[in-house]
């Protein structure tokens, strides 16, 4: 699964729904150290997400979305004999998560001029059906890899 780090040990999950991701993903929604106003966001779009899917828990939905963001191939530069060659290479776990969470807060920080948690709610259910911004990212990731497949013996 990769090292453990001090940061993933004392990792708390969320107070309501006892969740190691959501608890993750609202320390990375946090801005300047309140906790307490990113889990009231996160809890709103919730709350918004259960008015609009009411059959399935919102926090299920949450991690669905999560799962179809995560790449699971990625491009990387390696240099080889004074070029630099776009190498597809397969994105571990805890990667895989940080880099679907960046890519949703990185997708609800472009839209502007409404409340956070109504774009986070919007980008969780749009992640969720398989569109949306972050899953945009993540096809074009996908894409670059499959473009660059004549490298993938660079890998080592």
């Amino acid at each position: 699964m990769g090292a453990i780090t001090a940061s993933r040990k004392t990792l708390k999950p969320d107070p309501r729904h006892n969740s190691v991701l959501a608890g993750k993903f609202v320390n990375c929604l946090m801005l300047d150290g309140k906790k307490s106003i990113a889990l009231k966001v996160f809890y709103d779009a919730l709350e918004i997400i259960h008015k609009k899917v009411p059959d399935v828990e919102p926090i299920e939905v949450f991690h669905t979305a999560i799962e179809n963001i995560k790449p699971s191939i990625e491009v990387r530069s390696k240099r080889v004999g004074g070029a630099a060659y776009q190498v597809p290479m397969q994105v571990n776990r805890t990667r895989q998560q940080s880099l679907a969470i960046r890519w949703l807060l990185i997708a609800v920080r472009e839209k502007k001029g409404r409340p956070t948690s109504h774009k986070l709610a919007d980008e969780v259910l749009a992640a969720y059906n398989r569109e949306g911004s972050a899953m945009t990212r993540r096809e074009n990731v996908h894409r670059m890899a499959e473009a660059n497949k004549a490298f993938a013996h660079f890998a080592w």
